[in-house]
């Protein structure tokens, strides 16, 4: 553990040295930034644009939104911040028009019940507001994606909205913390550990004696590690978001990260899907690009399971799997992305994957035994301070 012992420390003095933001590298008045509000901040946020909108319908110039674009060409990669911000640019929605009507309805349809929520101070899920007006909104993608935009334009973080996802995300180990003024001891959750609260603004009280944390891309990888109470020889807390994390699970990832300034370490798959739902956690993801000064954990290291890990650990070849063509395009488009290209020991574990043209699941290590992962794997890794 001395090699954790070491990067732990850097984190602590690394938290007392100030960030750069936006404002101090330029990119103010060139991108869209956002701010976490308080439930009567958001009402008037959207009660100022609807008088926006009801003053430009007398002044005969019709009813629109002004929505900020939240496609490829408007997000970009901010080296100094390490994330994925949202540019400035806009596009306007107009009731008048056939190809923007629907949408224009939909936005006022998700202000009006976001109103109502923050009016009565209480949360309800993305599934809960979709059923609320079935033959408007007809899928539960549409009316998630005008959430999304109806918060880059009020100027808000996600979470502000009180419109939350379902519970995806678990957590166990080394934590204790209380939601809504009931405690929770993370050690005690049983082999399921505990669901991640999907609502972040109540999680209070966060505290701990874990050195790390171990963040894991599958649920099968997080149970073996809970049922054999992993956190107990090596002092850790264990999060997984169960593949693509949601947004809890990336907030609490970083609420745990910066109250107990402790090092993340990242267990995924050896495939460009694993790396790819890695890098969402470090840098943000495009369609959130707005958001992902609240979401994102800088500094994740890559312990496993790694390209190269398959021959250092001899992993048998029936274990092994083909990379698909999709595999292949995916993986080259990574190397492609500024993200990946800064780190050079990452481009040189996905080169080693397309030169191979091999991928594993974690499972793979099961192939020694279903205990090897916690019994032989991640202790040689730990002791060798083997990530990047």
């Amino acid at each position: 553990m001395a090699h954790v012992e070491r990067m732990k420390a850097e984190i602590e003095q690394d938290a007392k040295r100030p960030k750069p933001t936006l404002e101090d590298l330029g990119l103010a008045d060139v991108t869209k930034q956002v701010v976490s509000m308080e439930d009567d901040m958001v009402v008037e946020a959207i009660e100022r644009e609807m008088i926006r909108v009801a003053v430009s319908i007398l002044e005969g110039n019709g009813f629109s939104y002004k929505v900020p674009v939240s496609s490829n060409a408007n997000v970009m990669y901010v080296k100094e911040l390490d994330r994925i911000v949202l540019k400035d640019k806009i596009t306007e929605r107009a009731f008048a028009s056939l190809g923007t009507v629907r949408k224009t309805a939909l936005m006022t349809r998700v202000m009006e019940l976001v109103r109502e929520i923050c009016t009565k101070g209480i949360h309800v899920t993305k599934r809960d507001m979709f059923y609320t007006d079935v033959k408007l909104f007809k899928v539960q993608i549409e009316s998630d994606a005008v959430l999304e935009e109806a918060a880059a334009m009020l100027g808000c973080t996600r979470a502000s909205l009180n419109v939350v996802a379902s519970e995806k995300g678990q957590v166990v180990g080394r934590v204790s913390f209380k939601e809504a003024g009931d405690l929770i001891d993370c050690t005690k959750m049983g082999i399921g550990g505990k669901s991640i609260p999907p609502h972040m603004d109540r999680v209070t009280e966060l505290k701990g004696d874990a050195k790390f944390v171990l963040l894991v891309e599958k649920e099968a990888a997080f149970m073996r590690l809970s049922e054999d109470r992993f956190y107990n020889t090596y002092p850790c807390i264990v999060i997984t978001g169960k593949g693509q994390p949601d947004v809890a699970t990336r907030m609490f990832l970083k609420k745990v990260k910066e109250t107990l300034k402790i090092p993340v370490l990242a267990l995924v798959d050896s495939d460009p899907y694993g790396l790819k739902i890695f890098s969402v956690y470090m840098q943000g993801s495009k369609s959130m690009a707005y958001d992902n000064a609240s979401l994102v954990t800088p500094d994740i290291k890559w312990l496993g399971i790694r390209p190269s890990d398959l021959d250092k650990y001899k992993i048998p070849e029936q274990c092994r799997l083909d990379m698909t063509a999709k595999d292949i395009e995916t993986g080259k488009s990574l190397l492609e992305q500024d993200f990946i290209k800064d780190r050079p020991e990452w481009c040189k574990e996905l080169k080693l994957m397309l030169r191979t043209k091999q991928k594993a699941e974690i499972q793979a290590l099961s192939s020694y035994g279903f205990q090897y992962l916690t019994k032989e794997y991640l202790p040689r890794k730990l002791r060798e301070g083997d990530w990047i």
